[in-house]
């Protein structure tokens, strides 16, 4: 798809912040038009008004229009949806962060047939970080966005075959095969994979959070939205995230940091730590937590609450961003099966309990290797991985390390023909 995408949208739109956003994590160009008046939205978008369930309104080009699409039918409409191409593969990677694109480089680039599978966008939530600059080989730093889509150019170049838009629910194991299920229908096979899908940030637990969520709060550093963003941002967290996404907003507007921590010297990096001292916009509030959310059709003040004093205060602000930590993406699971440690991240290597192992997965006797999960072949890299480092670059190392160890395994296994597999698989 040539040109660069026009939106037409609302002010304070949930499905038009979905819309920036997915374009801005997967590194396509658009233009974001913003209607005030039903006017404008007649004229500009040829709806009829502001509340036409229509909008937002994509133009892709002068003969394809999208009104209020789902991030599938804009996937597709791009081009950038297409089902596997293959039925079985050497290697199947679930998740396109740091961890899951490092393995796709290294496992396309020594000969094995890979595919990645990603849910919603490439770069994980690397990819939605204005700036990394920590990142080795980069002085001057690179957006996170920038970042993933080299990252993705590399490893399709390699011969990896990238697909976003689809969603794993299931997997099996069956005769030495990995046999996975997508939402879409579809159905793989693979002798190795590597489960990299990272982790999401933790909810609030607020009351009125769905009434205000992508409609003033946020979770994720915003990228998309600082260009857009009007009057005070707070930005809640106190990690590297947080603190990228607070100098990014504090660019455009004064930001306010809500921090649970006594300081941030424990959670950012000093380089970090030390512009935000320097940058008068921002104000950090520590051992402050956010306790209530407040508007009417859209986020409007928020109320703090310091832990200290026990004292309570408001906030004006149209723009809230939510980046405390979060938890394991293992919707595809199977309770049980796959062990992991009591917060959810998955135990591998010698953090498993040998004696819990099912005996007849592990027939062969040997211990799994580090990175190696409670099933055989498959192994977990990035922030999923139970005290993995969360940082972009051990990310990056932890794929190249897990496929290391899936040639290790593939040497030590037999498999029957493919076509067990597919007969499995229909």
């Amino acid at each position: 798809m040539n040109g660069r995408i026009i939106i037409y949208g609302r002010t304070n739109s949930a499905a038009g912040y979905e819309v920036r956003d997915f374009l801005t994590r997967n590194c396509s160009d658009y233009d974001w038009v913003e209607l005030n008046t039903d006017d404008e939205a007649q004229r500009l978008a040829g709806v009829s008004g502001l509340a036409d369930p229509r909008l937002p309104l994509c133009v892709l080009s002068q003969s394809s229009k999208l009104y209020c699409p789902s991030l599938r039918e804009l996937a597709m409409a791009l081009e950038w949806f297409k089902g596997p191409k293959y039925e079985c593969y050497d290697l199947a990677i679930f998740g396109a962060g740091p961890a899951g694109l490092s393995a796709a480089l290294y496992g396309a680039s020594e000969g094995l047939r890979t595919i990645v599978v990603e849910k919603t966008a490439v770069g994980g939530q690397a990819g939605s970080t204005s700036k990394i600059e920590n990142y080795m080989g980069f002085p001057d730093g690179i957006s996170g966005w920038e970042l993933a889509s080299r990252a993705r150019r590399q490893a399709i170049r390699m011969g990896a075959e990238i697909i976003v838009g689809l969603e794993g629910v299931a997997g099996e194991r069956q005769d030495g095969w990995q046999l996975s299920w997508f939402a879409s229908g579809e159905r793989i096979a693979s002798k190795a994979t590597i489960c990299a899908t990272g982790v999401e940030y933790t909810r609030l637990g607020l009351e009125r959070e769905g009434d205000f969520l992508n409609r003033g709060l946020y979770y994720g550093a915003g990228s998309s939205e600082a260009e857009i963003c009007k009057g005070r941002v707070v930005i809640v967290g106190g990690g590297n995230s947080a603190g990228q996404a607070a100098l990014n907003f504090a660019r455009q507007t004064k930001v306010t940091m809500l921090v649970r921590g006594e300081s941030l010297k424990n959670t950012l990096s000093t380089y970090l730590l030390e512009r935000i001292e320097d940058t008068s916009s921002i104000t950090v509030l520590t051992r402050t937590t956010l306790t209530a959310l407040e508007g009417d059709d859209v986020l409007e003040r928020v109320t703090y609450r310091n832990e200290t004093s026990g004292e309570s205060a408001s906030i004006e602000t149209h723009s809230v961003f939510v980046c405390i930590g979060g938890r394991p993406r293992l919707e595809w699971a199977k309770p049980g099966v796959l062990h992991c440690d009591p917060a959810g991240y998955i135990l591998t290597g010698p953090d498993l309990d040998r004696s819990s192992l099912s005996a007849e997965m592990w027939q062969d006797g040997r211990a799994p290797l580090f990175m190696e999960s409670s099933i055989p072949g498959l192994f977990a890299a990035g922030d999923v991985r139970h005290n993995s480092t969360k940082r972009c670059a051990a990310a990056a190392g932890d794929g190249a390390t897990a496929v290391s160890m899936a040639h290790q395994y593939l040497l030590s296994v037999k498999y029957q023909l493919c076509g067990t597999a597919r007969s499995a698989l229909r």
